[in-house]
């Protein structure tokens, strides 16, 4: 997956905005470049895990429905852009994308597939 550096701040500034709790959102795709960021509202309202707003996870359904990929984001602000094994046992969407930002030291953004437990990372160029 490839993001602007735009993209790559908007992201970092959503999750320290956020902190000490976990921001989420999602992403809109296509060829694996992301277009548009989407913040979302952590319904949890927890430093220790997200549950994306319905209205949220509606649209990114919607997006997907129309033929975009499609990435889900939240942030870690103490630990590193890791899936955790909340992570992995919420994740719905196996052919969507995960990316998780990191607050701990330099600010990091992974991004993962997630599918029946398994966990793959992927390339992520921010340019």
């Amino acid at each position: 997956m490839r993001m602007s550096r735009a993209h790559f701040d908007e992201l970092v500034a959503h999750a320290r905005e956020e902190a000490p709790n976990e921001c989420c959102g999602y992403a809109r795709a296509t060829d694996r470049l992301v277009e548009e960021v989407f913040r979302g509202e952590n319904i949890r309202r927890s430093p220790y895990g997200f549950e994306l707003d319905a209205h949220s996870l509606i649209a990114a359904n919607e997006l997907d429905g129309e033929g975009f990929e499609v990435a889900i984001y939240h942030s870690h602000p103490r630990s590193p852009a890791e899936p955790s094994e909340q992570d992995r046992n919420l994740a719905q969407y196996p052919h969507w994308t995960y990316l998780i930002i990191s607050l701990a030291g330099e600010p990091e953004i992974r991004a993962w597939t997630i599918a029946d437990g398994r966990v793959a990372e992927e390339a992520l160029e921010v340019e």
